[in-house]
Order: C-alpha cells, then structure tokens, then sequence
C-alpha cells in the first residue's frame, strides 16, 4: 500500500467514539474529469514539505474514519500530531470542502470507510 498525503475537509464530534473525519486524497495523477480535483499550489507544497511534482486534491472521493484511524502513519516515536504536514490555505481548503460537500450531497462522490 502506497503512502499517500491527504486532506482533511471534515471533523464531526460523535460521542462516544471520538472525532470522525473525512479525507481527500492528494494525488500526482491528473484528475479525470479534470472538475474532480483542485491542483495545489507548488507554494503550498514547499510550505508542507511535499515533492515539486504536480498534484492534486481529488474532491470525489473521500476516506472516512475514527481519529487518529488505522492508515495514519506517524513519525518514529510520536504520536497523531505527527500525521499532519500543516494546514491549506484557507481560501484553498474552503474550496476543497465545498466541492467535496456538494458532491457527496448529491451522491457523486465515493466515500469509503476506514475505521476497524
């Protein structure tokens, strides 16, 4: 399984669990149709750490889990603070989180669980 970067567009308080959040992935592919993702900025990159190649926040389709969830990986040593590269730019993200609302509420985005 491949180490892919994500978004989080999401966070719903649900008791008892805990947190519940929605991600989009990040991906070097180009988006098809290219109105699925959002192409991030390579200022946005450097600032994240992430590679110059380009790529893109995929806005139809989406992982939903339990924080801090199965699939996060964290660094040697730390805990799930050490799964967040840091945050979008607030007009990107908001961008991000609309497109991925509407779709999901007009059931054109796939969502899949991942909490075991």
């Amino acid at each position: 399984m491949k180490d892919r970067p994500c978004a989080i567009v999401a966070a719903v308080h649900v008791e008892p669990d805990g947190m519940r959040v929605y991600v989009l992935p990040i991906t070097h592919t180009p988006p098809q149709p290219p109105d699925e993702g959002i192409e991030l900025p390579l200022r946005t990159k450097s600032r994240l750490g992430l590679d110059e190649e380009r790529s893109w926040i995929i806005v139809s389709e989406a992982n939903r889990f339990l924080w801090p969830g199965p699939d996060l990986r964290f660094l040697a040593g730390q805990g799930p603070e050490s799964a967040s590269y840091g945050f979008l730019p607030p007009g990107l993200f908001r961008i991000a989180r609309d497109r991925f609302v509407a779709r999901a509420t007009g059931s054109t985005s796939k969502i899949v669980s991942r909490t075991e």
